[in-house]
């Protein structure tokens, strides 16, 4: 009889383990916001920090600490570099330079930045291409959401889907 309770119990746990695996989600959430009053699209994008030192050693073949201790200005200049290689924005047809702000450790595991572009007076369609992560993992999902005149839109970018143009 214990024997039969020890091999059910080892079954049962072994059921349950097998379809409750860990999954990691890889996911990043940007935020980008037309401020028409300042004339500006203000960016900010949340991204997992061992995910995007990941990308950056694979893409630039160098070590980087991005958002530890550990992190240099060398870091800090190829996250600008990378993130200005894979998050592009057009504003009626006309690429847009991103101005990188500054950035912060939120939960102790994700890097949210902040970027802006200043001088657009009015936007008749926004081209936005976000391939952060994407060439590193290709189960890489970026959500972006953004605001402008009064309208919200969410764009959900992968591998095959890397560019969306916004009409206003």
């Amino acid at each position: 009889m214990k024997n039969r309770l020890g091999c059910f119990f080892l079954v049962v746990v072994s059921v349950l383990s097998s379809g409750f695996g860990f999954h990691k989600f890889y996911v990043g959430v940007f935020q980008v916001n037309y401020a028409q009053e300042k004339k500006m699209l203000q960016i900010t994008s949340r991204i997992f920090i061992d995910d995007l030192n990941n990308a950056m050693e694979k893409k630039y073949h160098k070590k980087t600490f991005v958002g530890t201790d550990k992190e240099t200005l060398a870091d800090l200049d190829l996250l600008k570099k990378y993130l200005s290689e894979h998050f592009i924005i057009k504003v009626n047809g006309q690429s847009k330079v991103i101005s990188f702000l500054s950035k912060e450790v939120e939960a102790g595991d994700v890097l949210v930045c902040y970027s802006r572009i200043k001088d657009i007076d009015k936007i008749k369609t926004l081209e936005i291409s976000n391939t952060l992560l994407v060439d590193w993992n290709s189960e890489q999902q970026n959500i972006t959401h953004i605001s402008a005149f009064g309208t919200k839109k969410s764009v959900l970018f992968t591998e095959s889907s890397r560019k969306e143009v916004l009409k206003y």
